[in-house]
């Protein structure tokens, strides 16, 4: 007996040894290629900018001297400094938080099928922007309602409305947040439409920003999202492993002495800023969120603990490839919102498909 269970202690000892491994392996080739894709990316464009040239740039401007770039014309250290390099990264900040997000909400939810659009974060966020466009079209011309900040006051407001919805008995619990979420969702979405019927010719305007674009993104979106996603995917990672236990239900982590409801109320506070942050930037841009988590669930598990940091390198470095492809592979640039929609569906029907095959 004690020779079978040091055996099976050993068997569990290897798997998850395994499991770190391939964390580990899977960090490591995720950085890489994100550093990789990044480069290229920033290399990539209608000018003709060598690579040397873009080292000097950015090392000049880092160190805060000029001299680095002095032989470089100023109209490429603008395209590098001014145009790409913010793009790049607003794309690896936006990225990073949807994949997060969307993993965060799965796990929460309990849903698969779960992420900032099931909990009308997202809507919301789209219904505070397409406020801000459709009043700086048609009002006064001293008006400039921020975009940004409208959108985040939307998600903000749609997360108060689902919490408020789904609350019965001073307890909320997933079934009531999927439902309110669908219902606010909905309401939503039908002001969305009723703003785009009333705003005429000038549709296009608010069009433009739902279907999702880091076009003309600058560095005063880096520094508005930035902080606010690292702060929340490392408020997450740090208690991952109670989000391990709030998955498997409230009954089990109420067994294990877990406050279950304090808990979601901090991951989705938590994953209601990230969402809102990187949709009040980017606009809508689907499947993100939804395939990175299924992904790499596939390659190294469900422990959130590995699942989140992995969530973000991943959802970085496919997003900026798609935007990467988006602006500089193709005659017109496509809004990287389409793109991302049009590879992730059939994407993801393909891993559910393999997952259905897995389980029979």
């Amino acid at each position: 007996m004690e020779q079978q269970l040091t055996a099976n202690q050993q068997k569990l000892f290897a798997l998850v040894k395994n499991k770190y491994f391939r964390a580990k392996v899977t960090g490591l080739v995720l950085i890489f290629l994100m550093v990789f894709t990044a480069l290229v990316s920033v290399n990539l464009g209608r000018a003709d900018i060598s690579l040397t040239d873009v080292v000097s740039i950015v090392a000049g401007k880092i160190a805060g001297n000029s001299q680095y770039y002095s032989h470089i014309s100023d109209a490429w250290v603008a395209i590098v400094w001014d145009v790409r390099l913010p793009r790049i990264l607003a794309a690896i900040v936006v990225g990073c938080g949807l994949a997060v997000s969307g993993a965060i909400f799965q796990a929460i939810l309990m849903n698969p099928l779960a992420d900032s659009y099931t909990m009308g974060v997202s809507t919301g966020a789209a219904f505070g922007a397409s406020i801000a466009i459709y009043s700086n079209i048609f009002a006064v011309a001293s008006s400039n309602l921020p975009v940004t900040i409208f959108a985040f006051g939307g998600a903000m407001m749609a997360l108060g409305i689902v919490l408020s919805i789904s609350r019965v008995g001073g307890y909320v619990t997933t079934a009531n947040l999927v439902i309110a979420g669908i219902i606010v969702s909905c309401v939503l979405s039908a002001a969305i439409s009723l703003i785009k019927s009333i705003s005429g010719e000038q549709v296009a305007a608010i069009v433009s920003w739902l279907i999702g674009s880091l076009s003309a993104r600058s560095w005063e979106h880096v520094l508005f999202s930035f902080p606010i996603v690292i702060i929340c995917c490392a408020l997450c990672f740090y208690f991952a492993e109670d989000l391990n236990i709030v998955s498997l239900g409230d009954r089990e982590a109420r067994a294990l002495g877990v406050d279950s409801s304090k808990l979601r109320n901090i991951f989705l506070v938590c994953g209601a800023f990230i969402t809102a942050v990187c949709v009040s930037i980017s606009g809508i841009i689907g499947f993100i969120g939804l395939i990175v988590p299924h992904m790499l669930r596939m390659i190294v598990g469900s422990d959130n603990k590995i699942l989140i940091p992995l969530c973000g390198l991943m959802g970085g470095l496919l997003l900026l490839s798609a935007d990467t492809f988006a602006r500089s592979l193709m005659n017109v640039e496509v809004p990287v919102g389409v793109l991302t929609t049009l590879l992730g569906g059939p994407f993801f029907f393909y891993i559910f498909r393999l997952r259905n095959k897995t389980i029979q």
